[in-house]
């Protein structure tokens, strides 16, 4: 699942559909910052991207905050914002991309050309691939419909070998975030034109559709199907007037999620469940500075973070990190005792550690569920 098909909106127009997004150091270039963002759950071979959209990345400085009641960074106001937008197809069905850097910076590239291209800082890349994402998501769902654990030591990815479609942006650091080191990052589907409105945004896996989807936990708003609000918030900074329902249902889903191995682990306060703030702050954060890791740093500093220490990885999310053991892990057991394993630990067709890093999509992926 991750952010595939996270509410009604997305299961209705799934062209903009955010499924996954990826930020981490390159391992392939010093001194550069990949972004990805995925789109499209169930993307054919020749699917190409909306002409209809903006395809969008925003970054924001971050700063520490001590203060276990909120989140661990104070969001900055200045943002770089990198937008790509995408032509109608010719009659040979060839599209063009365009995508512009927070000064306008340019770069334009042919979708599903393995090389991308490169100008003014911005390397940039888009078109079908391998989904990469990791997750037993039919043992997640049976975990919530049961509320028992149902994940087994052999798992196995829903509907392996499906396509998205994805756009990777690698900007050079020095030009575009100067010392700046730690910045969140979000990514957004809005539609084009004069006046845009956001879609969709993702910043973590899983936070719509495994901690704001379930609602027979939430003693509030049983009732409300909440995504599709949350899709439409600023990522670094939401708006007051759904943030008691976001609270509510944070609060009680996480509180179910760590009563699963039989102890509490997040005792839960008067301001209610620890980490509901954290996963509020909802943008992946990455230390720019710091080398690419391809398994494990994934939510490191902000666990850091809450534990008064330094970090000691680049952070953000690489694809072919496992980040939902470290997703139920964290908020199952707290990190102590065994990890917990969805039985699932890595894509069959990871990703590479050269540019356009994800893998080439599948000729002949499955059917496309009905619901789809």
């Amino acid at each position: 699942m991750s952010d595939h098909i996270s509410g009604p909106r997305a299961l209705a127009d799934p062209i903009a559909d955010i499924t996954d997004v990826y930020a981490f150091p390159s391992p392939e270039r010093e001194g550069r910052l990949v972004l990805v963002m995925n789109t499209l759950p169930f993307a054919e071979p020749d699917q190409l991207l909306s002409e209809g959209l903006i395809y969008r990345f925003r970054l924001r400085p971050l700063s520490p905050r001590d203060d276990e009641g909120r989140a661990p960074f104070a969001v900055q106001e200045e943002e770089l914002r990198f937008d790509c937008v995408f032509s109608e197809p010719d009659a040979n069905r060839v599209q063009e991309g365009v995508c512009t850097g927070p000064a306008g910076e340019e770069v334009s590239f042919a979708v599903n050309d393995e090389a991308g291209d490169e100008d003014d800082g911005i390397r940039a890349f888009a078109g079908v691939r391998w989904d990469p994402f990791i997750l037993d998501a039919a043992a997640a769902l049976k975990t919530i419909a049961t509320e028992q654990l149902a994940f087994t030591e052999h798992g196995a990815i829903f509907m392996d070998g499906k396509n998205v479609l994805s756009l990777v942006v690698e900007i050079d650091c020095a030009r575009f975030l100067g010392d700046t080191r730690l910045v969140g990052v979000v990514a957004e589907t809005l539609t084009r034109g004069k006046f845009n409105v956001r879609i969709e945004r993702v910043g973590r896996p899983e936070v719509k559709n495994l901690l704001l989807a379930p609602k027979q936990f939430d003693p509030v708003n049983r009732d409300l199907e909440i995504r599709d609000l949350y899709n439409m918030e600023d990522g670094f900074h939401l708006a007051e007037a759904y943030k008691g329902a976001y609270r509510a249902r944070l609060n009680a889903n996480l509180a179910f999620w760590d009563g699963l191995d039989g102890k509490i682990d997040w005792p839960v306060n008067g301001n209610g469940h620890p980490l509901t703030e954290l996963w509020l702050a909802d943008y992946l954060v990455v230390d720019t500075a710091r080398p690419y890791a391809e398994r494990g740093s994934f939510l490191e500093i902000e666990r850091a973070a809450r534990d008064n220490r330094p970090h000691d990885t680049c952070g953000g999310r690489a694809p072919n990190d496992d980040v939902m053991d470290t997703f139920f892990t964290f908020i199952i057991t707290g990190g102590k005792g065994a990890p917990v394993r969805d039985g699932v630990d890595q894509s069959s067709r990871p990703s590479a550690q050269t540019f356009p890093y994800l893998a080439t999509p599948n000729p002949d992926p499955p059917e496309r569920p009905e619901h789809h």
